[in-house]
């Protein structure tokens, strides 16, 4: 078990000083180590291109992709749907809706408060698909056919909104909808991570009972848990990872998907490993598709949530196929 979690923090170094070195400018590892360090004869070129632009930009790669992988885990395990992820849970269409509206129709509205009402539109979607869905209580059929309805609903209503939208206005949202990073800011780093250590610590925290109400609600009800105060605790960790890292960066889809995918077949089921390996794995996925974005037609920077959707499908492709007897 050591070797894996070594080979993973080992590709995440890999990737993340990759991603600090590559770029229109190629940089060696010296001089990266040397601008991160702040070694005192490197030029001042050298040091802004790595503290001042790639570095919060892998950064926030890093804080994405864990923040997805996190909440694909919490999903999956409260749905006991292997195909969950975030977007199930309205969180997608909620933001897309929200930002589609402030950033066309309520133009006046400072940019920056843009993240902020972003996560509230991701939380307040969130938490209706939840009410909707209680009837004396909850089940994870009901969670997952409410948020496909109202998040069809909800995406109906950010395309009426960009079809009657100023066109320069409807582009910018556009630009958003398909995820990029590359208004990665230290503002919006320390915004992410403020809103991210949290909800994480709390996922950890109760990974035994991700476990036991894995084995579905009536066993989990017959050992003592209180299984619906604990999906609607799972419901808002998630919805809290995954908003965050939508406002942050837009909508990078499949990561919450794959990433617990891949950390089960590396660590297991147990939550307690899963959950931090699915952090792992998605910050790598990420730091990879962004990655790939700037680097296949330079010097055009290619959205990142256009990579994670290549590497995606596939494999949502995959587990359909290997399910397909189930």
């Amino acid at each position: 078990m050591r070797a894996v979690w070594a080979l993973l923090l080992a590709g995440l170094l890999a990737a993340f000083l990759a991603a600090i070195a590559m770029g229109d400018q190629r940089l060696g590892l010296g001089q990266v180590l040397a601008a991160l360090t702040g070694a005192p004869d490197t030029p001042a070129g050298t040091r802004m291109i790595v503290t001042g632009l790639r570095l919060p930009r892998a950064l926030m790669a890093v804080l994405v992709g864990a923040s997805l992988g996190v909440a694909g885990a919490v999903c999956q395990a409260i749905m006991r749907n292997p195909l969950a992820e975030p977007g199930l849970l309205g969180i997608n269409a909620g933001a897309a809706l929200a930002a589609t509206a402030i950033i066309i129709e309520f133009r006046t509205i400072p940019q920056d408060l843009l993240p902020v009402l972003t996560f509230a539109g991701a939380l307040a979607m969130s938490a209706a698909i939840y009410a909707f869905s209680w009837r004396q209580g909850t089940s994870s059929v009901r969670i997952i056919l409410i948020g496909i309805g109202l998040g069809a609903l909800a995406g109906a209503g950010a395309s009426f909104i960009s079809t009657f939208g100023d066109p320069p206005a409807v582009q910018r949202a556009m630009i958003w909808l398909s995820g990029s990073l590359q208004d990665s800011r230290w503002e919006r780093v320390r915004m992410l991570a403020l809103w991210a250590i949290l909800p994480f610590v709390a996922a950890w925290l109760i990974a035994r009972e991700l476990d036991l109400i894995a084995f579905g609600d009536t066993v989990a009800r017959g050992l003592g848990q209180r299984v619906n105060l604990l999906r609607g605790m799972a419901v808002l960790i998630c919805a809290s990872l995954a908003g965050a890292a939508v406002a942050a960066a837009g909508l990078v889809g499949f990561v919450g998907l794959a990433a617990p995918h891949l950390a089960r077949r590396l660590v297991g089921h147990a939550h307690a490993r899963l959950i931090p390996a699915s952090a792992l794995v998605g910050a790598i996925l990420v730091l990879v598709a962004d990655l790939a974005a700037r680097r296949i037609m330079p010097p055009v920077q290619l959205p990142v949530g256009l990579f994670t959707a290549l590497l995606g499908a596939p494999f949502f492709g995959f587990l359909l196929w290997k399910r397909r007897n189930d």
